[in-house]
């Protein structure tokens, strides 16, 4: 069962210091993660590949509200964070509320923090608080033309007046 992948921020932070001191390579990476595709699997798995142990963080349905608007997240959280844990790639999951992931990549001190390659270097907030805790940020791994809200688009297209 993928629920023992699903942890609390304090109780993932104690087990990350633990992997840590066993000279495990901590690789996180965060977002919504609202309607699962192929471009989010092929993600997470270039991300693995980057360490030891893949931890995804995944936005709560308040924050995602926030940031997407109020019609999203189509999936809750909870049914968000399963289908992650659920990923042969993924090691642990844990929910935030916060709309960055600053204060928990702060908790979680990763060795690499990935994000897809829709996002440069520079615009990411979280890459001063990694690079402060040792870490360094990875970007560029993604799949053109793979997002939910591509994904979105087709499915209002296809049915709209049905």
């Amino acid at each position: 069962m993928s629920h023992n992948k699903i942890y609390t921020r304090k109780d993932l932070s104690l087990l990350l210091k633990q992997k840590r001191t066993d000279g495990k390579v901590v690789v996180t990476t965060n977002g919504c993660f609202d309607v699962l595709h192929l471009g989010h699997l092929r993600y997470l798995q270039a991300a693995r590949q980057q360490g030891d142990l893949l931890v995804v963080a995944i936005n709560s349905d308040n924050s995602v509200r926030e940031l997407k608007g109020e019609n999203r997240p189509l999936v809750p959280e909870d049914e968000r964070a399963e289908m992650l844990a659920g990923l042969e790639c993924v090691d642990y999951v844990v929910v935030f509320t916060e709309l960055t992931p600053v204060e928990l990549l702060s908790e979680l001190k990763p060795s690499i923090h990935v994000k897809g390659g829709d996002y440069k270097l520079e615009q990411l907030v979280e890459r001063k608080v990694v690079e402060e805790n040792g870490g360094k940020v990875v970007v560029g791994l993604n799949v053109p033309g793979k997002s939910t809200t591509n994904l979105i688009d087709v499915i209002t297209e296809r049915y709209k007046g049905s």
